[in-house]
This record gives C-alpha cells, structure tokens and sequence, in this order.
C-alpha cells in the first residue's frame, strides 16, 4: 500500500498499476473478490495511461481469473471472466504474443473446465499446448490432461500427466502422481477406491502444507536464536574489547601526563628567551595573514562573478531553447499587434524559470497566495525582460497601462514603494 501511495504521489503510472497488481495477486487466494477490485483498478490507471501492450494483456487475463474465481466460488455467471479474456486473447493474437496467447487460451480452457464444458476446454488447451513455451507447457498440459480425465479419455490423460515435467514444483509433482494414481483405479472401476485415495490426497496435501508453515515456523526460530547467540556473543567480544581499550587508554593518559609535565618544565626554562621573538614572529604572520586573505577575497570575488555569469548564460540558453521564448520572440520581431499564450504555454515558461531560478515562482505563489493569474504572468513576462511593447501586445492594453500595471503590483502585491527600484529588481530578490 506504501509503493501504491507513494506511485500514485509520483504520478508513475506504470508502477502504481504494477503495484496494484501484485497487491491482487497477494491477496488472489484468500480474497478474490478484492483481488478482483485490485487488478480493476490496475486496469482502469492503464487505460488512462497506457504504455505497453504486452502489460494490456497481462492485467486483463489477471483480472479474467479473478473474476472467474469469485464466479466459481459464488456459483455465478462467467460473462465477465470470458469478456476479459478474451479481449486479452484478441490483442495478442493481433500482436502474434505467442506465449500470451497461450497463457489467455489457457485461461479459457479453465473458465470452460469450470462451468463444465470439458469439450470446449479441451479444444482451448489442444490450442495454448501447441503454442506454449518451454515456461508455460507444465501449466498447458496440466488443463489438457485434467480435460481428457473429465471426458474419461483415460490414455490421452496419462500421456498428458507423463509429459509434464515439474522439475522442483512440488504442488506439480503432486498433481500429476495423483491424477496418475486416478487414472489408474478408474481403469480398475475403484469408484471407492478412488474416492478414498482423493481423500487421502487432499489430507496429505494439507498436512503437506501445515508441514511447510511448522518448518517455517522452525526456521524462523532458529533463525532467531542464532541471532540471539550472535548477538550475545557480540556483546562479550565488545565487552572484552571495550575492557581492553579501556586499560591501554588509561596507561597511555598516564604516560601522557608524565611526559606533559616533564615538556611543562622544559618549556618554562626557555619561555622568557623568545617570549619576544614570539611577538614579532606573530606580529608578521597576522600582517602576512591579512595580505593572504585580502588576496583571497579578491580571487573568490572574480571566480564569484565568473560563476555568476556562466549561471545567467546557462539560464538564458535554456531559456532561449524553450519554444515558448522562441514563440514569443518570433512575434515581437515580426511585430504583432496581438499575441496569444495558451495554458500550457504559461506552464511550460513557469516550469522553466523555476527549473533555472530555485522555485522563484513557486515560492512568489507560496508567498502570496491572493495574486491573480494575470499577476503571475506579468511577473514572468518581467523577468524574462519582455519589453513593455511586446507585454501591451499580448495582454491588448497600452505601454502606460502596462507601466501603471507593474507599478501597482510593485507597491500592492510586494509593498514596495522606492520609486528607485523596479518590479524585475522586486522580483529577482524573491
């Protein structure tokens, strides 16, 4: 919720949905109703901000599953489970996502499984296995062989399973041994029998998983008394070593103070015979000193200078490149009786100043949060140094209306009333 809140701040799109992706998939088992709220959501921030097709696909099919969970679970409709999926497919079709194509085909050969349609859901997964990748053929087959066991097609079942290949899925090991051991008493005509063998499955399968939480449950333990241990043994190490230092420093305070007092002596016998030599020495290092620094303050007053002229060419480059200025300049030399700024135009100037002058506009707007728009504007205009002809082009009035307009704000807005000092100045110092 943290990563959510803070994209959302950001306005990064793409995470804030991925964010709220993987919240629905941590919340897919216990709470599919709200994984499905979560993965809807996703969708719609998407949808607004679209950037990879791909990411389209993969939240559709996600939101497509949990529909039909909660569908399943409710005993409802899959309308919307297959509306969802099915765009999905459509797009990566168009787009030949051969691996997506098989992850939504699959996707509705479980949808058809589940609302009981085994020959629908077996054509869907004959079609995402001859597609899928090495990744996703466990998962292909894995719907293909339960298809075929629904529709008693027993042997097409077993070669299914048998290709499946696990490797360190234990969840899949398990699957494929027991629709093995399945397939083998229906052959056998052990309804019963296989009736209990299921049953005996899903109390190993829970057992299973109460086995891996008291194992994780065990390491955690242990974990936490290794550190324990750890820390205990860091604590006598630090004692010892605190103990140690201790000692030595005590010794080398002493030895300090001894030789401290023996130098004390020394220096009192010789003290008197350069007291002088001190005075004048330090009378010539002050004077020497003073020259250094007055020389120091001249060259970090020319580097200043240099700096600040080097800043106000950066500042008018950037300035010069933006396409507003450049707008702006191009109709004030062909000399335009009327020129127009949109919106985002304001903006765009604004967010360049403030990139180029430490949030000054950003600030002025903090300051005084009652000043009109048009206000801002001519403030802006003023620093760029647009000319009182150009400024009466575009607001339509008068160069003295333009005049009067910067005086009233200098002494309204800012309260400033030294006929000396200009609005550009008033501005410069905000």
């Amino acid at each position: 919720m943290k990563t959510i809140h803070l994209a959302e701040v950001s306005e990064d799109w793409h995470t804030c949905y991925i964010a709220y992706q993987r919240l629905a998939g941590a919340l897919s088992q216990s709470n599919p109703e709200e994984a499905l709220r979560l993965m809807m959501k996703a969708l719609s921030i998407y949808e607004q901000h679209p950037d990879d097709e791909r990411n389209h696909v993969i939240l559709m099919d996600y939101a497509g599953t949990y529909a039909a969970q909660v569908a399943f679970i409710k005993d409802g409709p899959f309308d919307e489970a297959l509306g969802f999926i099915n765009k999905a497919y459509a797009i990566a079709e168009k787009n030949q996502m051969t691996d997506l194509m098989c992850q939504t085909l699959t996707s509705l050969a479980n949808i058809a499984w589940a609302k009981e349609d085994y020959r629908l859901s077996l054509d869907y997964a004959r079609h995402a296995e001859s597609m899928a990748t090495d990744n996703l053929r466990p998962g292909a087959l894995q719907v293909l062989a339960r298809s075929y066991l629904s529709l008693n097609m027993l042997d097409s079942a077993e070669t299914a399973y048998r290709q499946i290949e696990p490797g360190e899925d234990v969840h899949m090991a398990y699957i494929v041994q027991s629709s093995l051991a399945k397939i083998a008493l229906r052959r056998m005509n052990a309804k019963q029998v296989e009736d209990d063998i299921e049953e005996a499955f899903e109390k190993i399968e829970d057992f299973y998983y109460k086995a891996l939480e008291q194992k994780d449950v065990y390491y955690q333990e242990t974990l936490r008394q290794e550190k324990e241990n750890q820390q205990l043994e860091y604590s006598n190490q630090l004692y010892a070593r605190t103990l140690l230092i201790v000692i030595i420093a005590a010794v080398i305070i002493l030895l300090a103070v001894v030789l401290a007092l023996r130098y004390r002596i020394r220096m009192l016998h010789h003290q008197r015979e350069f007291e002088q030599s001190k005075l004048e020495n330090q009378l010539l290092m002050q004077e020497q000193e003073k020259h250094r620094l007055q020389q120091e303050a001249e060259h970090q007053k020319t580097q200043l200078h240099q700096a600040n002229e080097v800043v106000a060419f950066l500042q008018n480059f950037i300035l010069e490149r933006s396409e507003v200025i450049k707008k702006l300049n191009q109709q004030s030399q062909r000399g335009d009786s009327l020129i127009t700024l949109k919106a985002h135009e304001w903006k765009e100037i604004e967010r360049t100043l403030n990139a180029i002058d430490n949030d000054r506009f950003a600030h002025i707007r903090e300051q005084y949060p009652d000043m009109q728009e048009d206000d801002i504007r001519l403030c802006i205009l003023t620093r760029l140094g647009i000319s009182n002809r150009t400024i009466s082009n575009i607001y339509c009035i008068t160069i003295s209306a333009v005049q009067h307009r910067k005086l009233k704000l200098k002494k309204d807005v800012f309260g400033e009333s030294n006929p000396d000092i200009t609005l550009e100045q008033v501005i410069n110092s905000k």
